[in-house]
């Protein structure tokens, strides 16, 4: 990012916050440079910033693996309250597809994946519920799904594979190369279900439009071959 804006002349100039002594668009009076003291004072910024980000990350992993370690599966509380989970199973088992169900309790199709997890093997017909494999898969996931997701509530291991996604720009937008197992690539497809509109929300047609790119990717890694 550095490269592209020394390329491009675009310099950066903070009006208020901690840094707003700093003038980072200050040249040397005779050559027109950039000054040197302004380029490393950004480039020690983005250090930081990408210190910051790994060590975040390292101890998320850390945090994961010493819970597990005492028996602790972590994660959110069910979605779907217990008292509703025997009639989800029920309804699920009489041939209520996912999608009907999370329309019907106003919960997302992830929601009632975990609610019948254990009868997901026997009732894979036209719902992609089998257990996805565990080998790391990687898809472009448009940037509005990206920047959406960003701000959401996510699973450690969700919020991990955002981190580590590598931008690749595209026009005036760009796409996050994600790396990560299906069944991740799933989960933060439910997430962003928000992004279709519906429960009095109105549906953006770009980020629409993104969702489904994003959902046609998912779906035709887990189609058969």
């Amino acid at each position: 990012m550095l490269d592209v804006l020394h390329r491009e002349q675009v310099a950066l100039r903070i009006h208020d916050g901690v840094f707003s002594a700093m003038d980072l668009t200050a040249c040397h009076p005779r050559t027109g440079e950039r000054l040197s003291t302004m380029k490393l004072m950004v480039q020690t910024l983005a250090a930081d910033d990408e210190l910051q980000r790994d060590l975040q990350r390292e101890l998320t992993f850390d945090g994961l693996r010493a819970a597990e370690a005492k028996g602790s599966k972590g994660g959110r509380r069910p979605t779907v309250a217990a008292a509703k989970t025997e009639t989800i199973r029920t309804a699920y088992l009489e041939g209520r597809s996912i999608a009907a169900l999370a329309r019907d309790h106003g919960v997302s199709r992830g929601a009632i994946r975990t609610a019948v997890a254990d009868l997901l093997p026997e009732h894979t017909a036209d719902e992609r519920d089998v257990l996805a494999p565990k080998q790391p898969v990687t898809l472009d996931m448009p940037g509005k799904v990206a920047d959406f997701l960003r701000s959401a509530d996510l699973e450690p291991a969700e919020r991990a594979a955002l981190h580590q996604g590598a931008t690749v720009r595209r026009g005036q937008g760009y796409t996050l190369r994600m790396t990560a197992v299906p069944a991740v690539h799933r989960q933060l497809l439910d997430r962003c279900q928000p992004l279709d509109g519906g429960q009095g929300l109105p549906a953006v047609p770009a980020q629409h439009k993104a969702r489904r790119e994003y959902e046609n990717r998912v779906n035709a890694h887990e189609a058969p071959a």
